[in-house]
């Protein structure tokens, strides 16, 4: 896939979000209702909403679409595509439940696995990250109209944002803390001394050690491929990396089994 290409999708994936967000921003706003999947995680309008408006971009491009609110895809039919988006068209609906703001619209290219490009947007703050490997990652703050990717690009500052006199800084979830996470943040202290220790919910923790404001982050807890794709590509991009906690070695997509494991994100 050529230069040009990349840069067509990763455009229609931040006008695809950037849609979504808006979305759920109107359920937000005027109430809605929650109901339970399988697996008891929550689901609201906003999850289906967000879907819809992404699958209507996405479905344009002719790359095959998995995502969280969509419809079961066997490893049979996935396992021999080539390019695949990877979506979380609400990610943390327990953040948006508990109306914190700290929830976001999620979207990853990949290829064989490995990372493309990723998008994420918080549509509370109208914040944008994204990331590609000819762009480089970005963070927009308060996103305003734009005509083309360059000027876009603009608006924003280029990840990592270095800030020299900051704490060594670990970040973890505000819902899924672990006795294994808290032992690994007591080693970090032995490590550094003094840390600072932040807390985030859904993938804006990844986003956090893209843009430098945390060193490390942790996951040792359950996570699916659509809940980290987008920030896996933003973070690398961004000179971070995504790799499993026991091997070191990076995080894949599209495998048998979309459970992710354990892994870390660290600067």
């Amino acid at each position: 896939m050529d230069q040009q290409r990349i840069k067509e999708l990763l455009t229609t994936a931040i006008e695809a979000s950037i849609d979504a967000g808006a979305e759920i921003i109107k359920i937000y706003n005027t109430g809605f209702d929650v109901t339970y999947k399988a697996d008891e995680s929550p689901l609201t309008a906003a999850d289906t909403a967000s879907n819809e408006a992404i699958a209507k971009y996405l479905e344009s491009t002719g790359i095959p679409i998995l995502s969280e609110e969509g419809k079961s895809i066997s490893y049979e039919e996935r396992k021999g595509w080539e390019y695949m988006w990877i979506v979380d068209p609400l990610d943390g609906t327990k953040e948006f439940i508990k109306r914190n703001g700290d929830f976001t619209v999620n979207i990853a290219l990949v290829t064989n696995g490995n990372p493309l490009l990723g998008v994420i947007y918080i549509p509370v703050e109208k914040t944008l990250y994204f990331g590609s490997e000819q762009t480089g990652s970005y963070k927009v703050n308060g996103l305003a109209r734009y005509s083309s990717m360059d000027e876009l690009i603009s608006q924003g500052s280029k990840l990592p944002e270095v800030n020299e006199d900051k704490i060594f800084t670990a970040v973890g979830s505000k819902s899924h803390m672990t006795p294994e996470t808290e032992t690994f943040f007591d080693e970090l202290k032995k490590e550094h001394g003094k840390i600072e220790i932040l807390s985030r919910g859904s993938s804006l923790k990844i986003c956090m050690v893209a843009e430098g404001a945390a060193d490390i982050y942790p996951r040792f807890a359950p996570t699916m491929e659509w809940d980290v794709a987008a920030g896996h590509a933003i973070a690398l991009f961004s000179g971070a990396e995504m790799v499993h906690h026991d091997t070191e070695l990076p995080l894949t997509y599209n495998k048998a089994d979309l459970l992710n494991p354990w892994f870390i994100v660290r600067r």
